[in-house]
């Protein structure tokens, strides 16, 4: 399978940077987002997308797929859910990571309504 160029390993990259890995259209990754449920990004306040290294990873197995193999986008869909039945999930190396980001977005919201509260 082929890499995406190797970028400091981040917790979050925005849609420009995982364009640039793969070098297609910030477009591309909109619609495949909508078309792969496996690809999740979160969103900061503003509305911009932050791809985790999973969504990555994931974002790679699809470019593969369709890009390099040939796949439909229906045949990418068919191929990941016969993978994820195959492979089992393996725990992600960064799931401590993960959930210190989720721990610090919850201090964030209770801080923020903390002060929602005082005003």
């Amino acid at each position: 399978m082929s890499e995406p160029k190797k970028v400091n390993r981040k917790l979050y990259y925005a849609i420009g940077e995982v364009a640039k890995m793969y070098n297609v259209n910030t477009s591309l990754i909109r619609f495949w987002e909508k078309e792969f449920d496996i690809i999740k990004p979160k969103k900061n306040k503003k509305g911009n997308r932050l791809f985790t290294p999973k969504d990555v990873e994931n974002f790679n197995k699809i470019y593969e797929l369709v890009k390099v193999k040939g796949f439909t986008l229906e045949g990418a869909k068919k191929e990941l859910k016969k993978k994820s039945a195959i492979e089992p999930e393996i725990p992600s190396e960064n799931r401590n990571e993960e959930v210190v980001l989720m721990l610090k977005d919850v201090k964030l919201k209770i801080a923020k309504l903390l002060d929602d509260l005082e005003h």
